[in-house]
């Protein structure tokens, strides 16, 4: 049996314009200026270059669309509201400081062969066979992106046979991965970390040095990762300063030959999205001129436009044309005005970081920096936190002290003896410190550190201390002992 419900639902949804400028908004201004590129292309009605003297329009009989049987008259569009608007209309997109040089000027880009083609070269001066070539460049296609060979021997067989029609077997295989393993950078093509530190000792001066050193990672690899440095002493019968001397040897080696990675290596310096500059202690903040070019709303479109008033208004063909031009012209001024919110939100951002950190933007002292977090910004621009942080996660400011990410100015809070709240980025500062001045041959160890800490004034847990510590990479005090 049927039943006829009535229901009232409360739905929030997310227009169009919307969408838009929350995709705008989280992206830095190296993927924007793309972005722009894109939506000059898509849409011909969006232009970029300075605006032009406006002309008088006549849309009097812009109403008559209304007479057609579709009553496209309804959503009809007044002219004047796209040419005559100050803030659409050929609004400046620049920053407020930079001039017609930055906005030219390229923003250098480094290109870098790749790892694949420097070894793919390499392997063209060896003297091979066809199947060897072959197996060569299988096995240069199976380098990982640190320089390692991962897979079995017997794997890459089967894939020459399948992919290749090549019938070859492992010895056949581990021939040519040798011929590979003598290529630059050394220690390229190992199938683990011992191999790959041995293939870099190899190319040394077999002095008694470097043997001890590929003995220990033949015969003590384990011992060796783990520091147990008496138990080393005792099995090869040397002193500690032999040892200590094989073991700097090691600790140089490069444990990823594959550098940036068997991929194309494509390098792109950081552009700031902010510049912070300090004037006799007035700080002045100004969005990089490159953020977005000037863009404007077509004059031949908008001319266009215009001219379907004098025509013929029962034409069906002229009626979707008018449609057309219509959509084109509302997307190219939606588009203009999420890029003036976004502009207006990153200002925003900015400022009420600045004015939060206001001590570390002067002085450049870390220790300077206050605790912060999310909510504090998005209440004091009285703005979302989601919007804060699509802001905070993909930007960047240039300071007179170098150029940091939002992201970092946001910490949490550690309670000190004095009532206040330190920042956290202020302990790990701290407890790097402590760190870097412990004795190696004996370092501190996370209670050690919490206690040091707790004298300081700072109330911090020993899981907190050991939080902190793997958040900067440091290596847990057994890890961080030397000879």
């Amino acid at each position: 049996m049927q039943r006829l419900d009535l229901r009232q639902l409360l739905q929030q949804k997310l227009s169009p314009q919307q969408i838009q400028f929350i995709k705008l908004l989280q992206i830095p201004t190296a993927e924007l200026e793309m972005r722009i590129k894109e939506e000059l292309e898509i849409n011909p009605a969006l232009e970029e270059g300075a605006d032009q003297p406006e002309d008088q329009y006549n849309d009097s009989d812009s109403d008559d669309y209304g007479d057609s049987d579709d009553d496209y008259g309804k959503d009809d569009v007044d002219i004047n509201d796209y040419l005559n608007d100050d803030e659409i209309s050929g609004y400046k997109m620049q920053g407020d400081r930079g001039g017609e040089d930055e906005d030219d000027r390229e923003m250098p880009i480094a290109v870098a062969s790749s790892l694949t083609d420097q070894l793919m070269d390499q392997l063209g001066f060896l003297d091979l066979d066809d199947k060897q070539h072959i197996i060569g460049m299988q096995l240069i296609g199976s380098i990982d992106n640190d320089g390692y060979i991962r897979r079995d021997l017997s794997a890459i067989s089967n894939d020459l046979a399948f992919s290749q029609n090549v019938d070859a077997s492992e010895e056949e295989i581990e021939e040519v991965l040798h011929m590979i393993q003598t290529f630059d950078p050394a220690g390229i093509a190992a199938r683990d970390l011992p191999e790959c530190l041995l293939l870099q000792l190899h190319r040394r001066d077999q002095d008694e040095t470097t043997i001890l050193a590929e003995r220990i990672l033949e015969d003590a690899f384990d011992e060796f990762t783990k520091k147990h440095y008496q138990k080393i002493q005792s099995k090869f019968g040397v002193s500690e300063d032999e040892l200590k001397k094989a073991v700097d040897i090691i600790t140089k080696l490069n444990p990823k030959p594959g550098g940036a990675g068997a991929g194309m290596t494509r390098i792109q310096y950081i552009i700031p999205d902010f510049i912070l500059t300090n004037n006799n202690g007035q700080l002045e903040l100004s969005l990089n001129s490159r953020n977005a070019p000037d863009l404007r709303i077509s004059r031949s479109y908008a001319d266009m436009f215009d001219a379907y008033d004098k025509s013929d208004k029962k034409d069906k063909k002229l009626k979707e044309t008018v449609t057309f031009v219509k959509q084109k012209l509302d997307a190219a001024k939606w588009f203009i005005d999420a890029i003036r919110q976004r502009q207006n939100t990153l200002l925003r951002t900015m400022e009420s970081i600045i004015k939060y950190q206001h001590n570390f933007f002067l002085e450049g002292d870390e220790s300077e920096l206050r605790p912060m977090i999310l909510k504090d910004i998005a209440e004091d621009i009285g703005m979302d936190i989601s919007t804060v942080s699509r802001v905070a996660n993909s930007k960047a400011v240039q300071t007179e002290f170098g150029i940091y990410p939002l992201k970092y100015f946001f910490s949490e809070g550690i309670a000190t003896d004095s009532g206040e709240d330190a920042s956290s980025r202020e302990v790990k500062h701290i407890l790097k410190e402590i760190i870097d001045g412990e004795s190696k041959r004996k370092p501190l160890s996370d209670e050690k550190i919490e206690q040091i800490l707790n004298e300081k004034g700072y109330n911090i847990a020993r899981r907190t201390v050991a939080k902190y510590r793997e958040q900067l990479n440091i290596p847990v005090a057994r890890l961080r002992k030397e000879l």
